[in-house]
């Protein structure tokens, strides 16, 4: 005998008041509606990129997904505006990982492409395009939609700590967890919807909503440190430490670099000075906002 959506609506509820047990709920994505009148709210845009490859340069996008919403002040997501979803067609045939972990097959994208204009249309109006690994998914929609090169961008992966708001990881998957839901992931509208309702859940540690967090973060300056000509014997000391590898590409530097708030930026080339180069230095500085952070161009 099938249980009807009443009965299993209140076993779900009398499961999660229980110690034993935790309840995870499909993700419904929520519905469209009109801007709320009378609150003063922004326009964020979620964005998720399915691709060929993990190189922005040689690799292509075979689904772009994104989720327009409303916003206050305090972080809180009041509305969905709008959603879009579209397959691209790649150059070559796309690589058999990529389908079992997305799903997508050729015949799904066969004479698809991405509209230049519709894509601008649907992000007019918007703040900010936040996505759950921004140093990814923005350096693709660059390369191929110009309106993006120009935005503040957030990243949901990294501009929120989640460990220390209780959550076991950044993953999706984990984060959707922690929230109480689970969904088709590794489709990028999905993951967009799946992205909002994380974004919207109140964090115990502060009583707002995460998106509050992220905000606050990506306001922020950071700068980015370059520890070029560093002795190679010492690159574990770095990596330790939070430093990265540029291979040059990009006109960037060959060299490691670190991403730091303004504020510690005395004490990390007090690092470098002790433990590093054995001398005085003056490492090259680049300040950061969410208008060039993420860009590959930085």
């Amino acid at each position: 005998m099938f249980q009807n959506t009443t009965d299993l609506a209140a076993m779900a509820e009398a499961l999660s008041r229980s110690t034993d047990y935790r309840v995870l709920r499909r993700l419904v994505p929520r519905p469209t509606s009109l801007p709320i009148q009378g609150q003063e709210t922004k326009v964020g845009i979620l964005l998720d990129t399915e691709t060929t490859g993990l190189d922005h340069h040689k690799d292509e996008i075979i689904e772009l997904g994104m989720v327009k919403f409303d916003y206050l002040a305090d972080g809180r997501i009041v509305g969905v505006r709008d959603t879009f979803s579209a397959f691209n067609e790649p150059s070559e045939p796309i690589p058999r990982e990529i389908t079992a972990l997305t799903g997508i097959t050729d015949d799904m994208v066969a004479g698809h492409r991405i509209d230049e204009m519709a894509v601008a249309a649907f992000v007019d109006g918007a703040v900010i395009a936040i996505a759950h690994n921004a140093g990814f998914d923005r350096r693709f929609a660059e390369r191929y939609w110009p309106v993006f090169e120009g935005m503040a961008w957030g990243c949901s992966a990294t501009e929120v700590d989640w460990r220390k708001h209780g959550f076991a990881g950044a993953q999706l998957a984990y984060l959707l967890h922690g929230a109480g839901f689970f969904h088709q992931a590794h489709r990028a509208v999905d993951d967009c919807h799946a992205l909002l309702e994380i974004l919207d859940c109140t964090l115990p540690t502060t009583g707002a909503p995460a998106l509050a967090v992220l905000l606050d973060t990506a306001r922020r300056k950071t700068v980015r440190i370059w520890a070029e000509q560093s002795p190679f014997e010492l690159k574990d000391s770095l990596k330790r430490r939070g430093y990265r590898w540029s291979d040059g590409t990009d006109g960037r530097p060959k060299s490691w670099y670190v991403d730091v708030d303004e504020s510690t930026v005395d004490d990390e080339l007090a690092f470098l000075k002790a433990e590093i180069y054995l001398r005085d230095v003056e490492p090259r500085l680049q300040t950061l906002t969410a208008f060039t952070r993420f860009s590959g161009r930085i």
